[in-house]
């Protein structure tokens, strides 16, 4: 059963994170899909290509990277399972902590909050330029606490949510095909060149597995913030990509403020729509969208274990 493997592996990582001298020692597994797409994408995104061509080439490098990961993980589920029998789940739920982003995710987000609550602008901007894609450098405080609350939303889908849900659905290979089909689709599906066409197959497939879990991570911000309902029904279509919006609305109904809106990416302004409504985003904002985000955090947990040990009393 995979329940009391999301479970343990969640509360490892609640736990320790990821730690750095573990990180400096090993790096982390992510970098591996990071290695095989820049590989791919060197020798399979020919400039000279046409359209199609390029595209039916990131539909290949996709699956490949899709497929290696799948099959090593499940080879590697079978052998423990076979080996370590009734005491796999433990062995397992630590190959799968990796794959999970709870505790790293808050420690990356604090510091941002932490730095705009002292008036260090500087450094909130550089800590925030970490976990976002958009220019920093001239950011003021709503608009660097409105970037980590956004990020903070999103990132709870795809970094706790959706690796979770699909540990439960297909097993490790789930949870690790999810972060390898995460890690191309942040590489390359963009719809900038070089990457429009050969990262179309990346973005199109990310788009596919986030669909469910996006929508759950926004109804546990909704839980977890007591309100948010309304202007995740009405808002979340509002967003670009079909999946982020659920959560970013939720945590905008949730806050009670406006999220999204104009963003500046290589120095050009994207006029985005604003999601949610009300005052502008604060850094007494972002901490209480770290409270909602424990709180989800938490409520997701309480499930997880409450069906494992249902299981257990059961068998």
């Amino acid at each position: 059963m995979a329940e009391p493997i999301a479970a343990a592996a969640l509360a490892i990582e609640a736990a320790l994170g990821w730690p750095a001298r573990l990180h400096a020692l090993t790096g982390h597994p992510v970098g591996l899909f990071a290695r095989i797409i820049r590989a791919c994408e060197r020798r399979l995104n020919r400039r000279d290509a046409s359209p199609a061509r390029r595209r039916l080439a990131g539909m290949l490098a996709t699956a490949l990277l899709v497929a290696l990961t799948g099959g090593l993980t499940l080879a590697i589920e079978i052998a423990v399972r076979a080996l370590a029998g009734a005491w796999a789940w433990p062995i397992l739920a630590v190959l799968a902590w990796p794959a999970m982003a709870a505790r790293s995710l808050d420690d990356h987000v604090r510091p941002i909050r932490d730095a705009l609550l002292r008036g260090d602008l500087p450094e909130a901007r550089r800590t925030v330029g970490m976990i976002v894609g958009r220019d920093t450098r001239n950011l003021d405080a709503p608009a660097t606490a409105r970037a980590a609350i956004e990020s903070l939303a999103e990132s709870f889908c795809d970094g706790v949510v959706a690796p979770l849900f699909w540990l439960l659905l297909l097993g490790l290979p789930g949870a690790w095909m999810l972060k390898a089909i995460n890690t191309a689709d942040s590489m390359i599906g963009h719809r900038e060149e070089p990457y429009g066409s050969y990262g179309w197959a990346a973005a199109r497939l990310d788009d596919l597995v986030m669909l469910i879990p996006a929508r759950l991570a926004g109804v546990l911000l909704c839980l977890a913030g007591l309100k948010g309902w309304r202007i995740m029904a009405r808002d979340h279509a509002r967003h670009a990509s079909p999946n982020a919006g659920w959560p970013e609305a939720a945590m905008a109904g949730a806050l009670g403020i406006r999220l999204a809106g104009p963003i500046a990416y290589d120095g050009v302004l994207a006029d985005k729509p604003w999601i949610g409504e009300g005052g502008i985003a604060t850094p007494h904002h972002l901490s209480r969208a770290l409270t909602i985000y424990r709180r989800a955090c938490l409520i997701l947990g309480l499930i997880l274990g409450i069906i494992a040990m249902g299981i257990a009393w059961l068998a």
